[in-house]
């Protein structure tokens, strides 16, 4: 995924929610301002092939000093934020790096 299409798309609010990231974000008391200033000045982590349900990608951006992941993929033309949390261990030891599960 090429993160200033993603990021373009962010900006012109052509994205949406699965119910799982809206979940996720409200579990972690995210907003969806914070979940898409994280998107703005974040980077990709990791990059997923397609499995089946397209592309997709696990952005790192930060709030302040607060670290959040975004799972992101496509449903058509738009970005789908397929997850949204803040990371912690056990599953990452820093925003960067995982733990062992």
């Amino acid at each position: 995924m090429d993160l200033a299409i993603l990021q373009d798309k962010v900006r012109q609010e052509q994205y949406v929610y699965t119910h799982h990231a809206d979940v996720e974000r409200r579990a972690d008391a995210l907003t969806f301002a914070q979940v898409e200033e994280a998107l703005l000045n974040g980077e990709i982590l990791e990059q997923y092939e397609d499995t089946g349900r397209g592309e997709s990608c696990l952005i790192l951006g930060y709030v302040e000093a607060t670290p959040i992941h975004v799972v992101c993929g496509w449903r058509r033309t738009q970005v789908a934020i397929i997850t949204v949390y803040i990371p912690t261990p056990p599953k990452f030891v820093t925003p960067r790096r995982r733990g062992r599960t």
